[in-house]
């Protein structure tokens, strides 16, 4: 496979050569997706059997979250055997008919691959704490005490306290930049890279179309310990991680040659994808350094809007700036919703009618330029579940209760029967409850009923992938008046004119030249200059 930019005026050529580039791609969640079993958790014959579902959705690939072996402290993201299937969410030959499925339906598979750490159940940590002189001894990263006894450094964990504990078989402290049962990885030590791309080919050589690299930015550390200086003021701060400039313990310059031994490896597989989570002060200038030039990954998948409180034209202009398409430039990638942030419609919609609002960020998502993530029931316009305290288990909302949403709310089982038990998922009550307001959203529901939302996406979707220039064109901002968000999306001889209402009164205002109407929410239809609140209009006119 090559990576070359497309050929702007033959974009079947391009599709067929890239079908990532500007792909929608639908994330599952498998605890969460739907229960085989009876046990209350999802499964991957849970998600084989709903696959229907997704390809009706029109997209171009499923995105699974960690299943591998895992003690689950953080939910898979601990991995305890990378080539292997938890025995909650089935069997490796359960994996092979997903795949043999999505394939039949059109659909491509891409798995998490979490590089930066493993559980400390995995058999490489326990090698490596065994011994200091151990074949696989400098295969985690270990430091001793300070004369005090104390860590060898300031540095903060992602889910609050120090990023460093105490080991005693080996007499060291052993870093970890989230739960300490997340040992981190050396990956200054070439033996450990090998080892990880291993991994890769193994899932490659089974057939996934591509990776989604779990807080890749987390990679590699100074070698040298430093101690990470304080965090400019300003800001919500809720862990003492926050109160960090992390210039020592992530975003190290020495990843992008990692990566580009991973994506000489993918290249060996044509076809395949390469998208990188990254998330943190210095994320625009890293996302643009992981996907740059022709040997590094294909995409990077930013959080501008996940961490985002509102949904404004300025963000908007913000998070797409950066990403102009110069020669060189990866391709970026958006989502409004996923597993490790509150949903969407309740960040967003501010009291406002969700279902509307839905509508409106449904075609916005589809409107951007790059590649699109769209979380599992967000096709439904699920909002964030409420989740008492007795039932939460994410280590991240329990240590933060009540000060965040936590990532319980956005996990909870999505719901297939309005009038079913738990709304479908299993006939066991689930690991996280199902949220009243749920099952009145379910896919039954919704899926009879040609005004629902998800029939919506599934329209949008479509027209994504009927118009070159959604897919693949470039983007450039009008000047409309706030709260006008507006944009035209162009490719070849043809321009889009897309313009959003994301406030709260009509606003009166004509876009540039004649639109020909291709789509539209919550619009008045009779007059392309009348905006409606939460409104979206997408319509087509000749470049002058």
């Amino acid at each position: 496979m090559t990576d070359k930019v497309p050929d702007p005026l033959n974009p079947a050529a391009a599709a067929a050569a890239e079908w990532w580039r500007g792909a929608v791609i639908y994330q599952v969640y498998p605890r969460s997706y739907a229960d085989t079993d009876g046990d209350g958790i999802g499964d991957l014959a849970g998600i084989t059997a709903h696959l229907d579902h997704i390809a009706s959705l029109g997209v171009d690939a499923v995105w699974l979250s960690p299943f591998f072996t895992s003690p689950m402290k953080d939910f898979g993201y601990d991995v305890a055997d990378y080539c292997d299937v938890d025995p909650v969410f089935g069997t490796l030959a359960d994996f092979d008919r997903l795949i043999a499925r999505a394939h039949a339906l059109g659909l491509r598979i891409i798995t998490d691959l979490v590089l930066a750490h493993t559980s400390d159940q995995h058999p490489w940590f326990g090698d490596s704490r065994r011994s200091r002189t151990g074949p696989r001894a400098d295969w985690y990263v270990w430091a001793e005490a300070k004369p005090d006894g104390a860590p060898p450094n300031n540095w903060q964990s992602v889910f609050a306290g120090g990023a460093w504990t105490w080991d005693a078989r080996r007499g060291q402290y052993y870093l970890h930049n989230f739960l300490p049962e997340q040992p981190q990885l050396n990956l200054h030590q070439p033996a450990v890279q090998d080892a990880l791309l291993d991994v890769a080919r193994f899932w490659l050589e089974r057939g996934v179309d591509g990776f989604r690299f779990d807080a890749i930015n987390f990679a590699l550390y100074d070698p040298l310990l430093r101690d990470n200086p304080p965090a400019p003021p300003g800001g919500k701060r809720t862990r003492p991680f926050d109160y960090q400039a992390r210039i020592h313990n992530q975003s190290q310059p020495g990843i992008p040659a990692f990566l580009a031994r991973v994506r000489a490896l993918m290249d060996l597989y044509p076809g395949r994808f390469s998208v990188a989570e990254v998330v943190g002060p210095d994320a625009e200038r890293e996302m643009q350094a992981f996907t740059e030039g022709q040997d590094h990954l294909n995409s990077a998948y930013g959080f501008s809007y996940l961490y985002a409180d509102e949904l404004t034209p300025e963000l908007v202009r913000t998070a797409n700036a950066a990403w102009d398409g110069r020669p060189g430039q990866g391709w970026p990638a958006w989502a409004f919703s996923n597993h490790d942030a509150p949903r969407a419609v309740s960040r967003w919609a501010g009291g406002r009618d969700p279902d509307r609002f839905a509508r409106m960020a449904m075609l916005l998502l589809m409107a951007l330029r790059g590649n699109v993530f769209l979380y599992q029931g967000e096709e439904l316009g699920l909002p964030q579940a409420e989740v008492p305290l007795e039932r939460l288990v994410d280590p991240e909302a329990i240590a933060n209760w009540p000060e965040t949403l936590g990532r319980d709310g956005a996990r909870t089982p999505m719901p297939w029967r309005a009038d079913a038990p738990h709304a479908g998922f299993s006939t066991a009550e689930p690991w996280l409850p199902v949220d009243p307001r749920h099952p009145p959203l379910a896919v039954d529901r919704q899926d009879t009923d040609a005004n629902a939302l998800l029939n919506l996406t599934r329209r949008l979707i479509a027209l994504r992938k009927d118009q070159p220039a959604l897919r693949l064109g470039t983007l450039r901002f009008l000047e409309a008046p706030t709260p006008l968000l507006a944009f035209e999306r162009a490719h070849g001889d043809e321009v889009l004119t897309c313009v959003f209402n994301l406030g709260d009164e009509t606003v009166v205002w004509a876009p540039p030249g004649e639109n020909t109407l291709l789509d539209s929410v919550n619009a008045d239809a009779a007059d392309p200059a009348v905006h409606n609140p939460l409104s979206g209009r997408i319509g087509r006119r000749r470049a002058i």
